[in-house]
């Protein structure tokens, strides 16, 4: 699709000025940013208190859909889990608890991209470009199918590929790694501030650096895009609005 619109009146000019941001999305962007630092934090330290604090954090984000409209059971919910982590308060299980979400949250985004390129479905980069694009999936030139499938397919090794070293550092990393508290110190160890290190931070260093740089390279490979550069790329993403973004991994 060519920037140059004609007479045609341009579509995407709603989408150029910035878009006010929903209170909900960022409360939510707030707590996604503050759970690796006090997890990383936590593991680093020692700090039990602050690894009740990152756990805390991440039930928040998890349920705050539900909290914000409000929704009874999600409160009760919560405030079960804050009982659960109090008691908790003391142990070495919540330090235990944080070798989890690394693993659990890129083998579940993985498992998401995978499944969009099962048949008969659209793979995920597909429907994101043809919102982009404004059209439906279908209707998006051959080799931008051809490219967004093969995208989905690098997007779903990539984090499998994150969450298996997760695993596997959460596995050997000492003193506070699986193996160790199981009582089978393992032949090859990483340190606890390793294992942080990738699973808390580097993780977010590698998708957030293959997310521009694939950016990057589709600019050159498909120019006349519509968006002007990577601001307004990202712009018109959160202008797909909120029930793009809910349905998309239906």
């Amino acid at each position: 699709m060519s920037n140059s619109t004609g007479s045609r009146p341009d579509r995407w000019a709603a989408a150029r000025p910035a878009l006010p941001l929903n209170p909900l999305v960022a409360l939510r962007l707030l707590l996604a940013v503050a759970y690796p630092l006090l997890a990383h934090w936590a593991s680093v330290d020692g700090s039990g208190v602050v690894a009740l604090l990152a756990l805390a954090d991440l039930a928040v984000i998890v349920l705050l859909q539900p909290l914000a409209r409000p929704r009874g059971w999600a409160w009760l919910l919560l405030a079960a889990i804050g009982a659960g982590l109090w008691a908790l308060h003391g142990s070495k299980v919540p330090a235990l608890l944080l070798l989890a979400p690394p693993v659990v949250f890129t083998a579940l985004l993985s498992w998401w991209f995978g499944r969009s390129l099962r048949p008969g479905r659209v793979p995920l980069i597909s429907r994101i470009v043809s919102g982009l694009e404004g059209c439906e999936p279908p209707a998006l030139k051959p080799e931008l199918k051809h490219y967004t499938r093969r995208l989905t397919l690098i997007w779903t090794v990539l984090l499998a590929g994150l969450a298996l070293a997760n695993a596997v550092l959460a596995l050997i990393a000492v003193p506070d790694g699986l193996l160790m508290r199981l009582g089978y110190p393992p032949v090859l160890t990483v340190s606890q501030d390793v294992w942080s290190w990738f699973a808390n931070l580097l993780n977010y260093g590698i998708v957030g650096g293959f997310f521009l740089a694939e950016y990057v390279y589709r600019k050159r490979r498909f120019p006349g895009r519509p968006y002007r550069n990577f601001p307004d790329f990202l712009r018109r993403m959160a202008g797909l609005g909120p029930r793009f973004w809910r349905t998309l991994f239906d």
